[in-house]
């Protein structure tokens, strides 16, 4: 793995150090994620919910509004047309909640990922229109459904899309479309995800409440807590707007109230603690995810809109119960690929990787090609094939657009979507060879070896001695750490390892190393089977997250083992 430290602007450091009155390690951080003037470092260490846009700045928002508000007071049925993953179902919720307190006649479907696939069905809107649905109101998808609302707007229904993924060259003739990505929209914050739209409209709503002034910072947060949930899991940068919503939904979710997400947490082991983005993002997401993967999202709403604590608890345990399947079947179609590999080993040196397989589930194929894109770094397509059609998904590197790569081979697809670095597709089984090879030609046109070699980026060298609380305090000003504001990685030179290391649970391991007149343990997760290790007291540099451990009451700091140089075999 090359290391590569990130070079910051020296000057610009030196000012938001002075200014701000910041350690000149956290004014580098800073710097190095792109904030860089005295402003907006200030707006960023200290979000706000005044920092929220004002959402009739959303291109379409007017009209949206408008529409609704005639379909409340004219008590009209509204039917949400969700989406099955994370991000989907929170805006459900987020947009169900909203309306049913505004006293709506309002209801949700949520696709079924293996009956339905990806995207809107035309069926779904007749059978709204037959039983008197005047509007549909799309939350993370529509962007591109133009047969769907085509039908929906003859059957009289009024569309109104809220979306967030890459538009194709028209939008569909909807009444309104909210979506930050459309060429003629102004809003500020582009990378909203899905419920980040739909929150938008729902502040839009709120505000225009004849007998208010608006949503109070309370109920706003109401909100964040599943809005951030979304967010989060769909790995959005968590800068701007976003980073307000993670802020306080973060700070929401340390705190349930809803008997849903008090369940949800105590089936993740997370009541009673403060919840960080890597919570939502490896223990919260996973298991409201597995619903849609495995069975049907709408257990998910039914979490967070149910009052029944029992009902709640029962819901929360169907969908831990569902995530433990998820990984094993995840866990079985890996092991294919990796059985493919060792009879292909070719593969392993392509600029791309495509697999497919006979009955592979389509609810975890992309959790898969993300593992491949992890372990080997190149794109990753995964295909579950049945009855001559496939369902795949896809994932990317950092510097190759999935979606813009699809386009170039976009006629071999029945239907495809998505965005830089996911993408879902369908096409007929007998053109996933031809899938596979020009999507190698263009890979090779297009990446670089450097591309193909995982890299991790250093954000600082220093010294072990260097640390201490009061700089691990300051490091967490910057939280919540996520895409775009990653977890700072340090470089320290010349550290030493004191013995060998401990196995913790078969998987990982924790060592002591020094520098100076300094000590720490240091962890390896999933380092068990690493070779080669550190030999005791020879110096080696050392890659490292500043973590904290907190056993009984006791803080202590850690350093997260990202990378090893210098090694000698024992």
């Amino acid at each position: 793995m090359r290391w590569q430290l990130a070079t910051a602007d020296d000057q610009a450091v030196s000012i938001l150090a002075r200014q701000l009155n910041l350690r000149p390690l956290l004014a580098r951080l800073l710097v190095l994620r792109g904030i860089e003037t005295p402003d907006a470092a200030a707006a960023f260490l200290n979000p706000n919910l005044r920092q929220l846009h004002d959402p009739c700045l959303m291109a379409g928002m007017d009209a949206a509004v408008a529409r609704l508000r005639q379909a409340l007071k004219r008590q009209e049925k509204i039917l949400i047309y969700g989406d099955y993953d994370v991000d989907g179902t929170m805006a459900v919720v987020v947009l169900l909640t909203a309306l049913r307190s505004l006293g709506a006649k309002v209801d949700a479907y949520i696709p079924h990922r293996l009956l339905d696939g990806y995207g809107m069905r035309v069926p779904v809107i007749e059978q709204a229109a037959a039983r008197s649905y005047s509007v549909v109101l799309s939350v993370d998808t529509g962007i591109r459904e133009h047969e769907v609302i085509e039908r929906g707007r003859a059957l009289g229904i009024d569309c109104i899309v809220t979306d967030h993924h890459l538009p194709g060259e028209s939008l569909p003739p909807a009444l309104a479309i909210l979506n930050p990505r459309r060429l003629d929209c102004n809003y500020p914050e582009k990378e909203l995800t899905g419920v980040g739209v739909a929150f938008k409209l729902v502040q839009a709503l709120l505000a225009h409440q004849p007998t208010g002034n608006g949503p109070s910072d309370r109920l706003l947060q109401s909100y964040l807590k599943m809005v951030a949930i979304g967010t989060i899991a769909d790995v959005v940068p968590l800068t701007g707007e976003n980073r307000v919503i993670a802020h306080f939904g973060l700070q929401g979710l340390s705190k349930p109230v809803h008997p849903g997400l008090s369940a949800l947490l105590n089936e993740a082991g997370l009541n009673g603690r403060e919840i960080t983005a890597g919570d939502v993002g490896f223990r919260i997401a996973p298991r409201l995810n597995a619903a849609g993967r495995m069975e049907n999202a709408r257990d998910v709403i039914d979490l967070f809109t149910t009052s029944d604590a029992g009902a709640a608890r029962e819901i929360a345990a169907r969908l831990e119960g569902l995530n433990r399947e998820r990984q094993r079947v995840e866990n079985e179609i890996l092991m294919r690929v990796e059985e493919k590999l060792q009879q292909h080993p070719e593969k392993a040196s392509r600029h791309s990787l495509v697999f497919s397989g006979d009955g592979w589930h389509r609810g975890v194929i992309g959790i898969v090609a993300q593992r491949l894109v992890d372990r080997y770094h190149r794109p990753a397509l995964v295909i579950g094939v049945e009855q001559g059609i496939g369902q795949g998904s896809g994932r990317s590197i950092a510097n190759f657009h999935l979606l813009r790569a699809l386009n170039r081979v976009g006629d071999l697809f029945d239907r495809y979507g998505g965005h830089a670095q996911a993408a879902g597709f369908t096409l007929a089984a007998g053109r996933i060879d031809e899938l596979e090879r020009r999507l190698e030609e263009h890979c090779c046109a297009v990446l670089t070896a450097a591309d193909l070699e995982p890299a991790l980026r250093i954000d600082a060298d220093i010294s072990l001695e260097q640390i201490d609380e009061s700089v691990f305090e300051e490091l967490q000003r910057l939280e919540p750490w996520g895409c775009g504001n990653p977890t700072p990685v340090f470089a320290a030179r010349g550290v030493r390892f004191l013995d060998p290391p401990r196995v913790l649970k078969e998987k990982h391991l924790k060592w002591r190393v020094a520098q100076g007149g300094r000590t720490f343990d240091a962890l390896g997760w999933g380092w068990a089977e690493r070779e080669p290790l550190p030999a005791a007291n020879r110096p080696v540099d050392l890659a490292f997250i500043l973590d904290e451990n907190v056993y009984q009451g006791n803080r202590t700091l850690q350093l997260i083992v990202r990378d090893i140089q210098g090694l000698t075999s024992t």
